[in-house]
């Protein structure tokens, strides 16, 4: 199977660069440390005696914010050595600003291509290998496996498309999928998805839940520090702060028409967007024109009297999304799918209305909305009279905190469960 990867990746590679090479020069960023992405990585010494070392690779911002609370029981124990790999350049920037201090060693994802992929593999020679949720690399799986070196999948998930395509060819996703000694799924669903795939409810399969519950903000900021926050964006004590959290094309205007439904109802509302994708900024801006804004990018702090707030910058979501009174999630309303993580919002308390597009997350979101901690919205309009709704509601608001919460709570320990799979796999 390796050897027909192998053949199909060049030509493959070679009609994906251009939108890749595109995408790479519009975000910016991606020329840190270029030469990872072809195996160059740090040449790490041998392991020390009595110590081992877990690679493990998280592919973008939101796997690389899961692993926190697992690096922080890791980076504790003095016989293992972490490194930590990303493949997006936020997500690169975010490693090596949280987790360098932490980490043996932190780096970026070589192409999953054969010279690349042992060049880097020669460099950095852990012992077992961690991928994080539905990543499934047959070039790394194979340098590992030719390596005799363990494999793990954390937080994994497997989504309906890629459901639907591995069921298309079982014996392939049977032999790909039976490489890894452990796959910790982050729902029951999820893991009975693995079970039906490798065709037995092998012991390799187990529920962890899901780690991103147990990723905490880099600050938490008390009333204080709240009031400090909005003044710093032009905003008013008592102002109403309605969040854009991870928004896409679309969602945008769909806030500004809520803020403006809101502001003529005679509601003091300001709006904090915080897009998923930084580059979007330009665009963005054009909607911002005929109102007082300011554009993180450019200047933190805003002028007093500032309605719209642009927070176009990497990793600080969670930091500024404490100010928010409610929040919208976005990739969550049409055409948009599959939808950004609202477990962050739950986690503060904030109430959170999102579009009916949350595929991404749908065990997180059911259990989300059987236990009434969240609006489900199922068009643009329908979101816009949520959120006045909400807006005008604070004893609705003051439910939904609340279950949010609990629901939140109740989900934490994921991370606990993968150190204990984790430590299993390196010293037995």
């Amino acid at each position: 199977m390796i050897w027909l990867y192998r053949l199909l990746f060049v030509p493959s590679f070679i009609l994906a660069f251009p939108y890749y090479a595109l995408r790479m020069l519009k975000r910016g960023g991606y020329s840190k440390d270029f030469s990872h992405r072809f195996g160059g990585q740090k040449r790490l010494p041998p392991v020390g005696e009595g110590k081992k070392r877990i690679w493990i690779q998280a592919v973008s911002v939101g796997e690389v914010e899961a692993l926190s609370s697992l690096i922080e029981k890791l980076s504790g124990v003095d016989s293992i050595e972490v490194v930590v790999t990303t493949t997006t350049s936020t997500a690169y920037k975010i490693l090596r600003e949280k987790y360098a201090g932490k980490c043996y060693y932190v780096g970026v994802f070589p192409i999953d291509f054969w010279p690349f992929s042992k060049r880097a593999w020669n460099r950095l020679n852990p012992d077992v290998c961690a991928l994080m949720e539905g990543e499934l690399w047959p070039e790394h799986i194979h340098q590992a496996k030719s390596r005799g070196r363990k494999l793990l999948l954390l937080n994994a998930r497997m989504s309906d498309r890629s459901f639907s395509r591995y069921s298309m060819i079982p014996r392939i996703a049977k032999r790909l999928l039976g490489k890894f000694s452990a796959i910790c799924a982050s729902s029951r669903f999820d893991a009975d998805r693995f079970v039906k795939l490798l065709g037995t409810s092998s012991n390799s399969i187990c529920c962890i839940g899901n780690m991103k519950f147990d990723s905490k903000p880099a600050t938490v900021l008390d009333e204080r520090g709240r009031e400090a926050l909005r003044s710093e964006m032009g905003f008013d004590k008592n102002s109403f702060v309605l969040l854009g959290s991870s928004t896409w094309p679309g969602e945008e205007e769909m806030l500004i028409e809520a803020m403006d439904k809101l502001r003529k109802d005679g509601m003091d509302c300001r709006l904090l967007l915080v897009p998923r994708h930084a580059e979007r900024r330009a665009h963005i801006k054009q909607l911002l024109s005929g109102y007082p804004h300011c554009v993180r990018s450019e200047g933190v702090s805003a002028g007093a009297g500032t309605l719209i707030y642009l927070a176009d910058t990497t990793g600080e979501l969670r930091t500024l999304a404490q100010v928010a009174d409610l929040a919208f999630i976005g990739k969550s309303l049409p055409p948009n799918v599959g939808g950004q993580t609202p477990i962050d919002c739950a986690a503060l308390g904030i109430p959170i209305v999102y579009g009916p597009n949350m595929t991404n997350f749908r065990r997180a979101c059911e259990t989300l909305e059987r236990e009434g901690a969240v609006i489900k919205a199922l068009s643009r309009s329908v979101a816009v009279s949520e959120i006045t709704r909400l807006a005008h509601d604070s004893e609705l608001r003051n439910i939904l905190s609340k279950k949010a919460k609990k629901w939140h709570s109740s989900n934490v320990g994921a991370s606990d469960r993968a150190y204990d799979v984790i430590m299993k796999t390196l010293f037995d």
